[in-house]
């Protein structure tokens, strides 16, 4: 059987039109390019943001007609609104609206009066996830701060104090949680549009890396970023859960406008090593979750220092204590240090993760403890005593 080419999907897309559209999405400049890897296709269609409920049936009719194409085994289409619009993306037609009173438009007397602003949705206001009780992101300034494996140790840290945990990992162009967590497969879609999540040492986990291989090159565009992480985290099978760990990329990009403007977030918690350089893009991070509005739970101090397991002196390879300054500076807790060790990168290269594979060990009661004072702040934002942190059980 020939691979499916986007060509084809594309042909087969201009057969798609809305209820009220002059032409088929595709010549009206509505989809994004195409992405096709092992037989699984990717795309988005650019719709008016109030409509994006309203056209659902769009997005379906699409996505039925691309899975009916010979070779193709699954899809997933996703509805963005791009409030900017393009030179080739026509906007979708709707019927005129009378103004309203308060609203763009002309009053009687015929003075043009401009609709307030939209004030940015509040945790409340944002819709959740069923059964996911907080989402918590991790988050840092740069890469190669080691956030991934303290997203993953921490997650696991929570579910060894008495939690049920699931971990997201947000980072589409370097998905690492199927590595770390020592993963292999594709997740299973089960009723409607629902994927049920891989699993691995109690947590349910989704990764970008479960849908695309290893070597396969992401070049999506930030609408595409978008769509793939809200599906991820809405049309996946959680269940219940008390925390849902959200892996989040480097840096103030797509990825966590996305997360930061459209998911109630319960707080993020910052990683970075101790030198200038990591703390100066650290802050970037910090002053776009406090922009948002989103509660910053404190700052991890990774890499905080050495132990030669030889001779048990330590070093202080990028400095120390740096992060606790900062944290100190700008009045957000200081929830630990967590040592360079050997040990550290051998269990997250073999996908066992130190709080799994050694929990009695010295750095998973670290991890633990960063944990507790995470969760003692979610179950206190959330005005829930009951929720506090439960006592520490290891199965």
């Amino acid at each position: 059987m020939t691979d499916v080419t986007s060509a084809q999907v594309l042909d087969k897309l201009k057969g798609v039109r809305g209820p009220d559209m002059d032409g088929n999405i595709v010549d009206m400049g509505l989809v994004s390019d195409v992405f096709i890897s092992d037989g699984k296709v990717y795309f988005s269609i650019t719709v008016p943001a109030d409509r994006a409920r309203e056209l659902d049936p769009l997005r379906a009719a699409a996505e039925r007609v691309v899975k009916d194409i010979p070779g193709v085994k699954g899809a997933m289409v996703a509805l963005t609104a791009d409030k900017k619009g393009s030179a080739n993306a026509a906007p979708v037609k709707r019927p005129a609206q009378p103004a309203a009173h308060g609203h763009a438009g002309h009053d009687h007397a015929g003075h043009t009066h401009a609709a307030p602003p939209r004030p940015t949705p509040t945790a409340q206001q944002k819709a959740g996830i069923p059964g996911v009780g907080a989402i918590i992101a991790v988050a840092s300034g740069k890469g190669g701060v080691g956030k991934s494996t303290t997203s993953v140790n921490l997650a696991l840290a929570l579910q060894a104090n008495g939690l049920k945990v699931g971990i997201l990992d947000a980072d589409i162009y370097g998905p690492s949680m199927p590595r770390l967590l020592k993963i292999s497969g594709r997740p299973q879609q089960i009723e409607g549009r629902m994927i049920r999540p891989m699993e691995n040492y109690g947590l349910k986990v989704m990764s970008m890396g479960f849908l695309v291989d290893e070597e396969v090159a992401m070049i999506w565009r930030g609408p595409m970023i978008q769509s793939a992480l809200l599906q991820m985290l809405r049309e996946v099978a959680w269940g219940d859960l008390d925390v849902l760990v959200v892996d989040m990329p480097p840096g103030t990009g797509d990825a966590q406008l996305t997360m930061a403007q459209q998911v109630p977030l319960a707080g993020a918690v910052i990683v970075s090593t101790p030198q200038d350089l990591a703390l100066i893009d650290a802050r970037k991070g910090l002053a776009m979750f406090r922009k948002v509005e989103v509660p910053v739970l404190g700052i991890v101090e990774n890499m905080s220092y050495f132990i030669a397991p030889d001779t048990g002196a330590r070093y202080d390879i990028f400095g120390h204590g740096g992060a606790r300054k900062e944290a100190t500076r700008i009045g957000v807790p200081f929830l630990g240090e967590v040592p360079l060790t050997i040990g550290i990168r051998e269990t997250s290269d073999a996908g066992t993760p130190v709080v799994a594979s050694d929990p009695d060990g010295a750095i998973a009661t670290v991890y633990r403890e960063i944990a507790r004072k995470v969760w003692e702040q979610v179950a206190a934002a959330q005005g829930d005593a009951s929720r506090s942190m439960p006592n520490i059980v290891f199965e």
